[in-house]
């Protein structure tokens, strides 16, 4: 297999894991609450990834400081993404969840812009502004919107601000270390969250063990580890504009999956925030002043 044959099979094999998590998840809330789902899958990722960076002896944080900014890593990128998008799954396909909550590179060029004063470049604003129309189109325009609709969209707002969170404060941890800890910081309070918040729902039986297995290996310890490898071994950039694969795996996983009905709006809204999202990943040639990735 060549370079470029492995590199694309492992860029379809995260996306396709990123993407299928959301049917994979709204087949779970049969058997377990939303919260308490999405809690024990990064509570369990996040032990696993802990024992794993512990024995490989990564460079752990010092000071409290550092432990607290990994804390508020957590309750935005675990916490708050994961529990809005399990909660959205209650209401909205999977098709939709995936599509809003990967709108979040949109939202990174607007936050950035306005909370930063980060410079974003004409072709990234053309991406946010096809990326937005594609959410109009995808839910049909109605004013009357579903809340997983809503909470679809503060998945992706959560996203925008631990994306910028990262940008802020990640370079001064080890990414291994800082991901394994925001997982189990974040999946803690999500078992919070589910314990007081929720009507606690849990049947145990081997599909739905299965389930909180995969989620919490192949779609969060496998995708992460892979998505890392992509990125320090390639443009991250170019590995970046990818992500669009994601909401595409979403969907096509929500019809093979549970049945859901690929709507033209959804389809032609998908579409456009796709090459939104591509857009707004788009690598920029060298320059006097280099535009940041919103991704990284």
């Amino acid at each position: 297999m060549t370079s470029k044959a492995a590199f694309a099979l492992l860029v379809v094999i995260t996306t396709g894991l990123m993407g299928s998590s959301f049917a994979i998840g709204k087949i779970g809330l049969s058997y377990v609450s939303p919260l308490l789902l999405v809690g024990i899958r990064f509570t369990l990722a996040g032990l696993l990834m802990i024992a794993i960076v512990t024995a490989l002896r990564r460079p752990h944080p010092k000071q409290f400081s550092d432990w607290l900014q990994i804390f508020w890593i957590g309750t935005f990128q675990t916490a708050g993404v994961m529990g809005a998008i399990f909660l959205s799954l209650r209401t909205i396909t999977a098709g939709e969840s995936a599509i809003l909550t990967f709108m979040n590179p949109l939202l990174v060029v607007v936050f950035g812009t306005l909370a930063l004063g980060i410079r974003y470049r004409f072709i990234q604003w053309t991406g946010v502004l096809l990326g937005f129309i594609g959410v109009v189109i995808t839910m049909g325009g109605e004013l009357q919107l579903e809340i997983g609709t809503l909470f679809g969209f503060i998945s992706a707002v959560f996203w925008a601000i631990a994306t910028l969170l990262i940008k802020s404060w990640g370079n001064r941890f080890d990414i291994w270390v800082l991901t394994a800890y925001q997982m189990l910081f974040g999946g803690i309070l999500l078992l919070l969250g589910s314990a007081f918040l929720e009507d606690m729902k849990l049947v145990l039986n081997p599909t739905s063990v299965s389930i909180i297995i995969w989620l919490a290996v192949m779609a969060s310890i496998v995708q992460f580890a892979i998505w890392f490898y992509l990125l320090q071994n390639g443009n991250p950039g170019k590995v970046s504009a990818f992500l669009f694969l994601a909401p595409f795996f979403g969907v096509i996983s929500g019809w093979g999956l549970l049945g859901e009905q690929l709507g033209f709006t959804l389809l032609i809204g998908g579409m456009l925030i796709f090459l939104g999202i591509f857009l707004v990943n788009w690598p920029e040639k060298p320059a006097k002043e280099p535009a940041i990735d919103p991704l990284h």
